[in-house]
């Protein structure tokens, strides 16, 4: 094979001209694949993080039902404790999961005390906000704090509102919620700080606190089953006096009241209180929404499929899973330019495959034409229809293979060189975001190879025309 090689490198130096054409269209070809794969893939990690690490996370779990209508944020369809414990621990047993943030979602009514606008708001626990996502603490403009993300008592408020109700730090406002039962409640806060928007010009998310959500929406907690209980070794009821419901019960009719009714969880609060502080779960109450952040975003269709798994024995009374589980993609318009950019690197790579395969053919055509008498005389003298065929697919080879090394060797240094200046660009409303050309070592070698066997699937044809020539009608050749 060695010596098929040498004489194949020889017939190429033989037409220097021609070979050096054809490697230097194989060369720019994939450099130029090279580069738009290292910027468009830069430019879709960067966009992705944007959203990923500073809003919405790798992952979102609902109660089943919630996304249909969340664009009025129901408070009816938040998640109880009683369903909560069993996920919170499949959340915390999974490996892939670096960081998990339960949210309190609702509309408000926002005041400055001289006119009035609706405003989203997400109720947050500020430690577990930002280790979930941790970029969301650059959108704090000058002048507002942002560690902690959040404080009691104050909110974060969106730039857009910021603006239009000429509202600055350390104002005062007021926030009116309606609860799920239908009653208005409203709180004076002060803000910490204005959020800058990455979500376009209709961004109307705030943080505040995740107890003064649940005190503005009259969220109470609640105990869990004592089965559940007993699972985390708490199922022993708080030694408290027993409630004789027979005497509430007549007491209340007497006072021409109804009955004040009875739970039977209400006597394992205390327990559920410290199952819940003792893993870090925070309180037990409703939430609308668990945000989650993974080790590896690489790792997200694989955690999903995982975490489904996991709670699928959860079910409410018409045997559906009681939660569902998206992907970020769900609720970031992006992904579909994210889609695109992968669509684009894919006809990007057609376009290299169709050059490679063009020149390298033509070469090897004219190779073959040129070359006639040639293989009718190393036919003539015994020479194998298999070995001719190795000799031109070994040319075929040589092309692909010497372009793809210098193609890479040129890209690789473009991109280094990329890497030590700095590009900004403006996405939406964010302006001096650095670009920083990379590459994946998969998408070196994927692209390498497939230029290499392209050229020599390029060179087939000719190669199986030369190894079928007749060698008596070849050396009649003029």
């Amino acid at each position: 094979m060695n010596d098929v090689l040498k004489i194949a490198g020889r017939n190429l130096l033989r037409y220097k001209r021609r070979t050096i054409l054809t490697s230097l269209l194989i060369t720019v070809g994939l450099v130029a694949v090279l580069l738009f794969i290292a910027v468009a893939g830069s430019f879709k990690t960067m966009m992705v993080s944007q959203f990923t690490d500073s809003m919405v996370g790798h992952l979102q779990v609902h109660r089943r039902g919630y996304v249909g209508a969340m664009e009025s944020l129901p408070v009816d369809r938040n998640m109880r404790p009683r369903m909560l414990v069993k996920l919170y621990q499949s959340l915390d047993e999974t490996d892939e999961i670096e960081a998990w943030s339960p949210r309190i979602k609702l509309m408000a009514m926002f005041s400055n005390f001289a006119s009035t606008t609706s405003i989203r708001l997400n109720g947050v626990y500020p430690d577990r906000e930002v280790a979930t996502v941790p970029q969301v603490t650059q959108r704090v403009f000058a002048g507002g704090t942002a560690s902690p993300l959040v404080e009691k008592g104050k909110i974060q408020v969106p730039e857009l509102i910021a603006n239009g109700m000429k509202v600055k730090v350390g104002d005062t406002v007021v926030l009116v919620a309606t609860n799920k039962d239908g009653s208005v409640n409203g709180k004076t806060f002060v803000v910490q700080g204005i959020l800058e928007s990455i979500s376009g010009p209709g961004g109307r998310d705030g943080y505040l606190h995740i107890d003064d959500a649940r005190e503005l929406l009259r969220i109470e907690e609640q105990a869990v089953e004592q089965e559940l209980l007993a699972g985390f070794g708490y199922a022993e009821p708080p030694a408290e006096a027993p409630v004789d419901s027979l005497k509430l019960k007549r007491d209340a009719a007497q006072a021409e009241q109804p009955p004040v009714p009875l739970t039977d969880t209400d006597e394992f609060l205390p327990a559920t209180r410290k199952l819940f502080s003792e893993r870090g779960w925070g309180q037990p109450s409703e939430v609308s929404e668990i945000a989650i952040r993974l080790r590896d975003r690489g790792m997200q269709e694989i955690t999903l499929a995982s975490l489904e798994a996991k709670v699928a024995e959860l079910k409410n009374r018409r045997g559906l899973t009681i939660f569902q589980i998206h992907p970020w993609q769900k609720f970031v318009p992006f992904s579909k330019i994210a889609d695109m950019i992968d669509l684009m690197t894919l006809f990007i790579r057609i376009i290299l495959i169709s050059v490679v395969l063009i020149s390298v053919m033509n070469v090897l055509i004219m190779a073959v034409y040129e070359r006639i008498r040639e293989i009718g005389t190393i036919s003539a003298i015994g020479t194998k229809p298999a070995t001719i065929l190795a000799l031109f697919v070994s040319e075929g080879f040589l092309l692909g293979f010497v372009g793809t090394v210098i193609g890479t060797a040129i890209s690789l240094a473009a991109i280094g060189i990329a890497n030590r200046m700095t590009f900004t660009i403006a996405f939406g409303r964010q302006d001096n975001l650095i670009l920083v050309p990379s590459i994946s070592a998969s998408d070196v070698i994927v692209t390498g190879l497939l230029t290499i066997l392209v050229a020599v699937l390029a060179s087939l044809q000719p190669a199986w025309k030369a190894s079928r020539m007749n060698p008596i009608k070849a050396l009649r050749h003029v």
